[in-house]
């Protein structure tokens, strides 16, 4: 298991970005290191978490529960045969394109070594939008990407560290819960009866969805 690709992106005009300024920095290209990473701070002021990175619709991304994005080169491949087009790591806006690691199969709450520093855990998935579509430049894609269920998976810094192309990564905490990556995205997009499962991993999860459980499962209650 290792850290494939290391991206990061620029502030770039894009027409299909609904950025005030007109702006999105989703198209990262790699670099070889090292770049530094650390928590960002609070969504709506913190950015992301590696440093040249950027962010720049601090609305919907960054802080420190998105600090960092993670996509599979596995899940790449396997995305650029169905669209028969070659898909470079980075095109999906991720900073760290993974080999050799379930991404999407990771539990919330499970945190990785990245480099000889760097702790990383798991947050939630990452749910599609028009930019990522516009980037993309494929008809329908949101709604296929939902589809597929494989959305990579953000994390919040635990330990700041250096990181390098190359660099292995290890799995050093799996929590005992069986909230996957791929589970959370299921339950806040296409089947939200499976919003009350995202309960047991609540000390980890990204707080949106947790706020998203809890108020199912009131109306659950309500409607009892």
């Amino acid at each position: 298991m290792k850290l494939l690709s290391l991206n990061l992106g620029r502030p770039e005009p894009a027409e299909y970005t609904d950025q005030p300024e007109g702006v999105t920095g989703i198209d990262k290209r790699p670099v070889t290191g090292p770049v530094r990473v650390s928590a960002p701070g609070t969504k709506g002021t913190g950015a992301s978490g590696l440093a040249g990175d950027a962010v720049c619709d601090l609305r919907h991304h960054g802080g420190d529960h998105q600090a960092v994005y993670a996509y599979a080169r596995e899940d790449l491949d396997a995305w650029s045969k169905e669209l028969d087009r070659p898909l470079p790591s980075g095109t999906f806006g991720e900073n760290l394109t993974t080999e050799g690691i379930d991404v999407s199969g990771a539990r919330i709450g499970e945190r990785w070594r990245v480099g000889p520093d760097l702790i990383l855990e798991v947050t939630s998935g990452r749910i599609p939008c028009r930019t990522f579509q516009g980037h993309l430049g494929e008809r329908g894609w949101v709604k296929r990407f939902t589809r597929e269920g494989a959305p990579g998976a953000y994390f919040r810094v635990i330990e700041p560290g250096e990181i390098r192309v190359g660099d292995p990564i290890e799995v050093v905490h799996r929590p005992e819960h069986e909230v996957t990556v791929a589970l959370q995205f299921r339950a806040v997009t296409t089947e939200r009866g499976l919003l009350p499962r995202l309960l047991a991993a609540a000390d980890t999860l990204h707080p949106e969805a947790v706020r998203q459980a809890r108020e199912y499962v009131e109306k659950e209650k309500q409607g009892a």
